[in-house]
């Protein structure tokens, strides 16, 4: 059962969200590397300079304790833990230095995906299965989030570690991706900016529990259970 995450309530400006999910891929300098060749290889031919986006339209999203479908084409999916950027302000062509302000807080955003090999143009067939979005448990005000890039993530399976990394490592910092993203596009409030996903994100099945944690964030849980099955 979803909880209707778009309607989370927060105590700060805008004080819910629109339902409008950005993705951010390849924001990280070891996901990156991990490419390698194959960056440089056609349709590609070289890596990214422009921050690359996809949707995650409405349908995607689910909250905190909501079970995730997995579908019976698709036996794993991908867990990506996120940095949710939550906007506050209306964010056009804003500067480096004051895009922390357009920031109303931070959540926790599980990215859950499709296994795929494309890179730069991520088929919706494997990004926006429904309820592939969980979001929250809240949004935590920007003001009690001092270092946005350096917060510890933790994804647990069934109780037990299985991915650690940290918002830091990245391409493009917070601030620094906000500034690029809206030099191109507007953001609105209510609207979530990933910060993207680290490199050797974990893949679960059906039956299995998952527990996303990011330091003074909280944590995010949600039961994946196979298609068809009473939920």
């Amino acid at each position: 059962m979803r909880t209707a995450p778009c309607h989370l309530e927060f105590e700060v400006a805008p004080y819910r969200l629109s339902g409008v999910v950005y993705g951010t891929l390849l924001n990280q300098e070891v996901a990156i590397a991990a490419l390698a060749a194959a960056a440089h290889q056609p349709p590609y031919k070289a890596p990214a300079k422009s921050p690359v986006l996809y949707v995650k339209p409405r349908n995607t999203l689910a909250g905190h304790g909501d079970t995730v479908t997995v579908p019976a084409d698709a036996p794993e999916l991908e867990v990506g833990a996120s940095l949710g950027i939550v906007i506050g302000r209306t964010a056009c062509r804003v500067a480096q230095a004051e895009a922390l302000e357009h920031v109303a807080g931070y959540t926790i955003v599980n990215d859950v995906s499709v296994p795929h090999d494309v890179f730069y143009r991520p088929s919706i067939r494997f990004k926006a299965r429904d309820g592939s979005c969980p979001v929250g448990p809240a949004v935590v005000p920007r003001s009690a989030v001092s270092h946005p890039d350096a917060l510890a993530v933790r994804v647990m399976v069934d109780g037990a570690l299985v991915h650690s990394t940290t918002t830091g490592e990245r391409r493009r910092t917070v601030a620094r991706l906000l500034a690029d993203v809206t030099e191109f596009m507007t953001l609105s409030p209510g609207d979530v900016l990933m910060l993207g996903v680290s490199a050797g994100a974990p893949r679960v099945r059906a039956g299995q529990q998952v527990r996303i944690e990011i330091e003074g964030l909280g944590q995010l849980d949600n039961r994946f259970v196979p298609e068809g099955a009473a939920q």
